[in-house]
């Protein structure tokens, strides 16, 4: 099964950009950027690129077909969160606090907020940004009580039950949109971790449900 987890999108028009009837158009060549990355999905799964795979892709087939693709590629890291860690930030993923594993749901931003992303880098570009799906990277959640750790984690249930949790949903939890993205719609970790909810542009639309 493949895991569509986390879809980066950027518009090339631009935000200063201001057309009227008595200007002349110019037009923008830049290109438009959709980064989708699928967990779990090994190099043979595609039906394109695999005749004996056990799934049909078609979609992702045309991508094949009229695009590019490599046959010797590799990744930052072979999980989750060090992986998205390399993609955004250009960076080695050992260069970060975390050395091994992933993060879990309540952890904060592994990114700090001043390093330059490749979404803040397009944004100071003229570029339109958004960032959908799983993002894995940390958050800043705010606690209800300051003098409390945001969470304490049973590590043998944490996957069943979680952690006991001092968050304070309705305030905002610093991620993509902190780090060049414009708009965002994720969810904090994987949909084995808590907190079960989903954020848009950094707030809990609702209360999780564990």
């Amino acid at each position: 099964m493949v895991a569509w987890s986390c879809m980066m999108l950027v518009s090339c028009a631009s935000k200063t950009d201001k057309k009227s009837s008595g200007e002349n158009k110019t037009e923008n060549n830049r290109p438009n950027i959709v980064y989708i990355l699928a967990d779990d999905m090994g190099y043979g799964d595609l039906s394109s690129l695999n005749e004996n795979s056990g799934i049909q892709t078609p979609f992702m087939d045309k991508i094949v077909e009229q695009g590019i693709y490599f046959t010797d590629a590799h990744s930052n890291s072979a999980v989750c969160t060090p992986t998205r860690y390399g993609i955004l930030t250009g960076r080695y993923a050992w260069r970060s606090r975390l050395k091994e594993g992933v993060l879990w749901g309540y952890d904060p931003p592994l990114i700090e907020n001043n390093r330059t992303t490749v979404a803040s880098f397009l944004q100071d570009n003229g570029y339109n940004t958004a960032c959908i799906g799983k993002w894995h990277l940390g958050l800043g959640w705010q606690a209800k009580n300051p003098e409390q750790p945001i969470a304490k984690y049973e590590w043998d249930k944490v996957f069943e039950e979680g952690a006991d949790s001092n968050v304070d949903f309705s305030k905002k939890a610093s991620g993509p949109n902190t780090l060049g993205f414009d708009y965002s719609y994720i969810i904090p970790s994987s949909l084995d971790m808590t907190p079960y909810l989903y954020l848009e542009n950094e707030k809990a639309t609702e209360l999780p449900t564990a």
